[in-house]
């Protein structure tokens, strides 16, 4: 296997290539295949005809975890400061204490949105891990 980023060989359980010190399966550089030099925006090697594989980046945070703490913790906003929007959080902590409780239904609310996929990012932009 090569490395995607640098075309340097590397061991196919390799989580990082030690040539560039970048995860091999990341770049868009060269073939992981043959480790000819590609078009990063290519599909397919030219030389040997191999699909490029592409990994999706997705964030720390779990998409389950972030519905359930809104379920359950919403009129508190931790699912909101689990995704790093903290400024949302404070907000939903001073709606539900002036409204007596009943603002913890928006937490409610967007618990459930986040376990449909309506919101589905954290707040660095970073998709929900399943």
């Amino acid at each position: 296997m090569f490395c995607r980023n640098c075309g340097s060989e590397v061991a196919e359980q390799a989580v990082v290539c030690v040539t560039c010190g970048c995860s091999p399966r990341n770049g868009k550089n060269y073939c992981q295949n043959c480790g000819a030099e590609t078009n990063p925006a290519a599909e397919v090697c030219l030389k040997c005809g191999v699909k490029l594989t592409v990994v999706a980046k997705t964030g720390d945070k779990s998409k389950l975890a972030a519905g359930l703490l809104g379920i359950f913790l919403g009129g508190l906003g931790i699912h909101r400061f689990y995704l790093g929007y903290v400024g949302i959080g404070i907000a939903q902590i001073i709606v539900t204490l002036i409204t007596f409780g009943i603002g913890g239904i928006w937490g409610f609310i967007e618990g459930i949105m986040i376990l449909t996929d309506v919101i589905d990012k954290d707040a660095k932009g970073m998709p929900l891990r399943e």
